[in-house]
């Protein structure tokens, strides 16, 4: 049965679970009808929103992303804090399918009362985030949740993307053979705020050191995105839950210097317009493609391209100019 939007607000500003759920799932949807209620449903729940910390969460496939989400939630929530997962697993390019596995890797969270687990399909959307993780996030904020993290399939673009819906960015690390620094884009490291060396155990705690010190030196050449904050890397064991006090301590540390400064509501007014600017061209995008005209001169377009007559800037530019001219904008 279709619920109310009403039901829906209720149920999300009250903490039902159930509720939460199937308001993301509205979100989600691609369907006319369902976009239209979510908007509907997004405008009556954006005074409930904006009290939570936004933690990305990224690093390489077998960091240890799920465990130390799972770790550092139980943590939160021995701190009296209520803890919601957004949790992106990569979709089948084919099927659009998904593993949305991530409540079996974090059984000890999912049981407790103050933690909402929610795994979603990237669906091919570029980076590894959904593109709806921004607008769930505003739901599970009016919900109540006092933190939120992020975490993501950790390839392509993902951390560009994390960074630019989230408070803080922290980067989980691995050891490996070899440099340690190999692998690791220096653009990662110029938007990261926290860097945790994770798995490391009383067999590799010397290598584990070493990584510290390459990263810190790193570190060094690269200007942080925050004044007077100078990026920490800590190490440690999720899965032994050692060293994730640390992570929490500076996490606080950094949302405080950041609210200080008054740099927290600068940036989350920022992230708000990029989020503008993209739901912008998604609609146009959408818009010019649905109507008889638009779809045909649209595939038109594309077929050049596919055909190799004509590089594809060319192509977008004459498409876009087709569309201003019919509408008599230019």
């Amino acid at each position: 049965m279709k619920v109310s939007t009403e039901d829906l607000y209720q149920g999300v500003i009250s903490g039902n679970t159930r509720m939460l759920g199937k308001a993301i799932t509205l979100v989600e949807s691609k369907k006319p009808e369902h976009r239209q209620q979510s908007e509907a449903l997004l405008k009556k729940i954006m005074p409930h929103t904006g009290n939570s910390i936004r933690i990305g969460i990224t690093g390489v496939p077998g960091a240890g992303k799920s465990t130390f989400i799972e770790s550092f939630g139980l943590l939160a929530i021995k701190e009296d804090k209520k803890v919601a997962v957004l949790a992106i697993d990569p979709s089948s390019a084919l099927n659009k399918g998904s593993i949305l596995g991530d409540k079996t890797r974090m059984e000890e969270l999912a049981k407790e009362q103050n933690a909402f687990i929610r795994p979603s399909p990237s669906s091919g959307f570029l980076g590894g985030v959904a593109n709806t993780t921004f607008e769930s996030m505003l739901i599970c904020e009016a919900a109540g949740y006092d933190y939120i993290l992020i975490e993501t399939v950790g390839v392509g673009q993902s951390e560009v993307l994390v960074a630019d819906i989230t408070d803080v960015f922290l980067f989980l690390k691995i050891i490996g053979g070899g440099d340690e620094l190999q692998g690791i884009k220096r653009g990662i490291m110029e938007m990261v705020d926290l860097i945790f060396i994770n798995k490391v155990d009383e067999t590799n705690v010397q290598k584990a050191k070493n990584t510290k010190l390459e990263l810190m030196r790193a570190l060094h050449f690269i200007h942080p995105k925050e004044e007077n904050w100078k990026i920490p890397v800590l190490l440690g064991s999720a899965l032994e839950h050692r060293g994730l006090e640390a992570v929490y301590e500076q996490i606080e540390s950094f949302i405080q210097l950041k609210k200080s400064s008054g740099r927290f509501e600068e940036v989350r007014k920022q992230q708000a317009e990029k989020r503008f600017d993209y739901w912008v061209k998604e609609l146009i995008l959408q818009k010019t493609k649905s109507g008889n005209w638009g779809n045909q001169s649209y595939n038109q377009h594309k077929n050049s391209v596919a055909e190799l007559k004509s590089n594809p800037s060319t192509e977008a530019a004459e498409f876009v100019q087709q569309i201003f001219k019919s509408n008599h904008l230019l």
